[in-house]
């Protein structure tokens, strides 16, 4: 990675942390501390993070795309990490593709892109599934076999 990209990065952060409402211009304003705490990870990564000096590791940066609701894989690919290539989005084919450019997400996933607590995933996907269209597969799952199967077969839709 060159310092350039590192900058950039850098930057795309920065404006997403305090887009998400962590005060991180002011000494006193808690905001790193507060996102270190949420994300799990100690505040000095953060402290490089932002002045440009190291690149979070690969579970400190999983965290933080969890924390600040953004996919790990743009966090890697803004990175620098690994391209759009090494990443690629699923093909949906033909028409789908054009009715829906991009795949429904599975209910796992929303429960991380919402910030739902890791032990109450079972209960979200068993209710959010319950608003799915009885004809999607994530839907059926939770409804006959629990949350647990429509996780597993998350994939298929």
């Amino acid at each position: 990675m060159t310092a350039s990209e590192l900058d950039q990065f850098t930057a795309w952060i920065e404006e997403l942390i305090r887009a998400r409402g962590y005060d991180i211009d002011s000494p006193r304003g808690g905001g790193k501390s507060r996102l270190a705490d949420e994300a799990g990870v100690h505040r000095a990564a953060i402290t490089r993070l932002l002045q440009g000096q190291s690149m979070p590791d690969l579970e400190t940066t999983r965290r933080l795309a969890h924390v600040l609701r953004v996919p790990v894989r743009d966090m890697l690919i803004r990175s620098g990490r690994l391209s759009e290539e090494d990443l690629p989005l699923p093909d949906l084919g033909g028409e789908a593709e054009v009715a829906a450019p991009h795949r429904r997400l599975t209910l796992e996933e929303a429960a991380a892109g919402l910030g739902v607590p890791r032990d109450q995933w079972d209960m979200f996907i068993r209710v959010a599934g319950q608003f799915l269209p009885a004809d999607t597969d994530s839907a059926r799952d939770a409804a006959e076999y629990g949350p647990a199967a429509a996780v597993k077969g998350a994939g298929k839709g």
